[in-house]
């Protein structure tokens, strides 16, 4: 059973290390590893080309212009071969080297089964041993999503062939076509999924969605929107809702 990760990536030349390290780390070894690059123009394309050696064969790297994040994320959904999609952020890095055998293992296990998610946990660069924010998708139900909770979307893995049911990420969202997929997959398509006790990834804080106030007003019109367009009742309010339980998920 191959695993497609993709890595989308622009200008991230100082943390694809560790992200690509960790995927060489993982003890399951049927990967197919696939890094889309938007045309950087910092060290990250010889950062690719010093590991692409080390993963023999089983590396494939795009660097060119793109529409967006969600441009590229489709890039890397149309070029997979794997029987498993997933996504490692280029911020980001596996917590542990068995996340991928536990995830295959969970396929393995119910052929039934089309999607798997669990959770992930945020630190800052000047305490990588602190856990600042940790996600957990445990409590998550489809219902949730009109209240703006879904499944931390690093930790989500599926068959490729939901991808080929539901079809690929809207490029014309701002920053929340990762959640109208969410709705789309389990509230229209209403897959069959399931949450995994395990911390997938290590993220590091600062991304786009959380970055300012601006940044979170357009994720909360993003959400509206995405579940209006899957014919699901929500509004700005109740989307809201989320920031209030977000709370808990710090750590002092």
């Amino acid at each position: 059973m191959k695993v497609s990760v993709i890595t989308v990536t622009y200008n991230c030349g100082s943390t694809l290390r560790d992200t690509i390290k960790s995927v060489l780390s993982q003890t399951y070894k049927d990967i197919e590893y696939l890094i889309i690059d938007g045309g950087s123009t910092d060290q990250t394309l010889d950062v690719i080309k010093e590991y692409e050696p080390m993963f023999g064969g089983k590396l494939y790297w795009l660097s060119e212009k793109d529409g967006g994040i969600y441009d590229a994320m489709n890039k890397g959904i149309s070029r997979a071969t794997g029987d498993i999609v997933g996504f490692l952020n280029s911020d980001d890095f596996y917590t542990s080297d068995d996340v991928l055998q536990r995830v295959v293992s969970a396929f393995r296990s119910t052929p039934q089964l089309e999607a798997v998610y669990g959770d992930v946990h945020f630190i800052r660069d000047a305490q990588p041993e602190k856990v600042v924010r940790y996600y957990s998708s445990k409590p998550f139900h489809p219902l949730w999503l009109r209240f703006g909770f879904m499944p931390a979307h690093p930790s989500f893995y599926c068959r490729r062939s939901v991808y080929d049911k539901a079809g690929l990420y809207k490029t014309d969202y701002a920053i929340g076509s990762d959640y109208e997929m969410m709705v789309r997959l389990f509230m229209v398509h209403k897959i069959n999924a399931s949450y995994l006790p395990m911390d997938f990834v290590t993220m590091r804080t600062g991304g786009v969605s959380t970055r300012n106030a601006r940044s979170r007003m357009q994720l909360i019109k993003d959400d509206v929107r995405g579940c209006r367009e899957n014919g699901i009742y929500t509004n700005p309010l109740m989307i809201s809702m989320k920031y209030l339980y977000k709370i808990f998920e710090f750590k002092l």
